[in-house]
């Protein structure tokens, strides 16, 4: 671990005394500090324990923003096979904060699209830090009207604080693709499943999740606007982003709850970033069984029930 959120702290100065007692036992051979980095392990994995058994929602948030969680592109690379990138919306640009392309999962030839954020400045200023331009949403499109044309479930994996708000984007039609983009995952006719990974920010995020099936990781998070930008609206202070956090119910329990999401997946303790390898093979079984769950549906029932899905969203809470 080279990232400690802020609640993390105490953990950090456990887990870094056990190194550095280490670090003294490498460079002096006669050092036997074993019994007493074995007692800060114990500590540690303990305070770990208390520290992630009940996150609050703005908790969830910085877990689900860390730098060392898996991305999209960690979960195409490590879960499908014979992955071939297709680029371009054929109208503008490639924008490289969408990827994704013909794949096989297992056995089974998918399309996979995702919001791939970056993993270092470098990729991340790339990627645009997962920020979809128009023609982000445009390629997403052309890729499901390929997957339908040849009849290839689709995988999508949301990982983005929201659509791009800049001056460009907003001349070449961030709204308008945005919402084709929205309404292509309503109509066609194959197998739609949505993965939360990370953060699902507003339309950005719903552009891709309009799905038969949306799961959430266990410390993901998904609304209509981030709590910072929430808190601005409401208290003209993104100070109070812990309190604009606890009421917009994005957490993956809340959205269950709400019909939202169908099912969490469940995460290593301390996040994905602490056992990626675990976060992603965990993903990939929750993707084949939900999957399973579709095969055989006609093209006209998945889309039937894909609609009926959403028009229900809420109804249970509301009828509480």
């Amino acid at each position: 671990m080279t990232n400690y959120l802020d609640f993390e702290k105490p953990l950090a100065e456990i887990e870094g005394k056990a190194e550095e007692l280490r670090a003294l036992a490498r460079a002096n051979d006669e050092m036997d500090v074993t019994a007493e980095a074995s007692a800060l392990d114990k500590k540690a994995a303990d305070m770990l324990v208390d520290l992630y058994k009940g996150l609050t929602p703005w908790r969830k948030c910085q877990v689900a923003r860390h730098p060392e969680r898996p991305h999209c592109g960690d979960y195409i690379e490590k879960l499908f096979t014979e992955y071939t990138p297709l680029s371009g919306d054929r109208n503008f640009a490639d924008d490289q904060s969408v990827m994704g392309g013909l794949a096989r999962l297992g056995d089974r030839p998918v399309m996979v699209i995702g919001h791939e954020k970056g993993n270092d400045t470098k990729s991340r200023i790339e990627r645009n830090f997962g920020m979809a331009r128009p023609e982000g949403y445009r390629k997403a499109i052309r890729l499901m009207d390929l997957a339908d044309r040849f009849n290839l479930p689709v995988i999508t994996l949301v990982d983005t604080p929201g659509a791009y708000p800049g001056k460009g984007a907003e001349e070449r039609g961030q709204s308008e693709a945005i919402a084709r983009s929205t309404e292509k995952c309503l109509v066609i006719g194959v197998p739609l499943i949505t993965v939360i990974i990370g953060e699902g920010g507003s339309g950005g995020a719903v552009a891709f999740a309009s799905g038969n099936r949306v799961a959430m990781l266990e410390h993901s998070i998904y609304s209509v606007i981030s709590p910072e930008g929430c808190a601005s609206i409401l208290w003209k202070d993104a100070e109070k982003m812990r309190e604009a956090a606890e009421a917009l119910r994005l957490t993956a329990q809340d959205l269950t709850k709400l019909g939202v999401a169908d099912r969490i997946i469940d995460e290593p303790l301390g996040g994905a970033h602490r056992d990626p390898q675990k976060a992603i093979a965990d993903v990939g079984k929750a993707l084949e069984g939900m999957l399973a769950e579709l095969d055989g549906k006609t093209r006209k029932k998945l889309i039937k029930d894909r609609r009926e899905k959403f028009l229900k969203m809420g109804s249970q809470v509301l009828a509480a």
